[in-house]
């Protein structure tokens, strides 16, 4: 984790008078190019840090230079406080555990209360209520084997339900709209893919360690994409249902019916996967415009209907 790995080498420099690139990048295994960009970071956040090139060259904090307690601002241990107690909640792990007691450190005694009420004011807890267990200890062993460049082995089913087994190579977990992915490439379809952790059964390890490749992030941005896909649809809902559908859409889009509902300029995108948004409000939610998805939601319920029938 970044945060995580520029408060360590902030305090490896305090220690130590000078280190190399390469013994940061392996010490942290990523590449000097990651170490370099890290140190550039440092530097804007007001930690003089030199380059010594040569023989026994390497990064130092400029001579004289001590960071005291006083150079962290209330608001910044907060927000890393805040980040790095978040973030421990969804990945456990020691590394976590040891920067949260580094940046404890740097808090003075009297502003200690301050701090804590701070960081308190913010908690995230993406554990599901109920549902898939296996997303957790799955977490776990991803990211073993980002940590160890090791290859994982795994069934993945498709929206289908189709199974295949895959290899892949991991690059980096992603949370995104409350749903664990992680990034790798897969050895079956030879190129990067994104897998959604709650579709994959049988994770291991494999002993085989791999050289990374050159890593393309996943596209995971699609707003530009959807604007142009979207269109706009007349629904009536109920007013029991009103939070679950400015999941999807801003309350400027509502306006009053009667006192019981609203009328809702919804986003829609012609496909199963917004159909099925609009059979989850149930009998709360009636769509009046355009009438060709009208038609076909009752189309929809027939079949429902005559599958119940027989």
């Amino acid at each position: 984790m970044k945060i995580d790995r520029l408060v360590s080498i902030i305090m490896i420099l305090l220690e130590k008078e000078r280190i190399g690139a390469q013994e940061l990048a392996d010490m942290f295994e990523v590449s000097p190019r990651t170490i370099y960009r890290d140190i550039d970071t440092i530097n804007m956040a007001g930690i003089p840090v030199c380059s010594v090139p040569g023989v026994g060259g390497g990064f130092e904090i400029m001579q004289k230079y001590k960071i005291d307690k006083k150079f962290f601002s209330t608001a910044d241990l907060s927000a890393i406080l805040m980040g790095l107690s978040n973030l421990s909640t969804m990945i456990r792990g020691d590394e976590l555990v040891n920067a949260l007691a580094k940046v404890k450190s740097f808090i003075p005694a009297d502003r200690a209360n301050d701090i804590e009420l701070k960081v308190n004011q913010i908690y995230i807890d993406l554990s599901p209520w109920m549902g898939n267990r296996n997303i957790q200890p799955y977490l776990e062993i991803i990211k073993i084997a980002l940590h160890e460049s090791k290859l994982l082995s795994f069934d993945y089913a498709d929206r289908y339900g189709n199974k295949t087994a895959r290899t892949a190579e991991p690059y980096q977990l992603v949370l995104k709209n409350s749903d664990w992915y992680w990034h790798g490439y897969c050895l079956k379809r030879n190129d990067f893919r994104l897998f959604k952790i709650s579709r994959i059964s049988n994770l291991q390890i494999q002993e085989e360690f791999f050289t990374p490749r050159d890593y393309q992030k996943p596209q995971l941005d699609f707003a530009d994409i959807l604007a142009t896909m979207q269109t706009k649809i007349k629904i009536r809902i109920h007013k029991s249902i009103m939070d679950r559908v400015l999941d999807f859409c801003a309350y400027e889009y509502f306006s009053p019916d009667d006192n019981e509902h609203y009328i809702v300029s919804f986003p829609f995108i012609e496909n199963d996967y917004y159909y099925n948004i609009l059979f989850s409000f149930g009998n709360k939610c009636e769509c009046l415009e355009p009438l060709h998805v009208r038609t076909e939601i009752k189309r929809r319920i027939h079949d429902i209907a005559t599958l119940y029938e027989n």
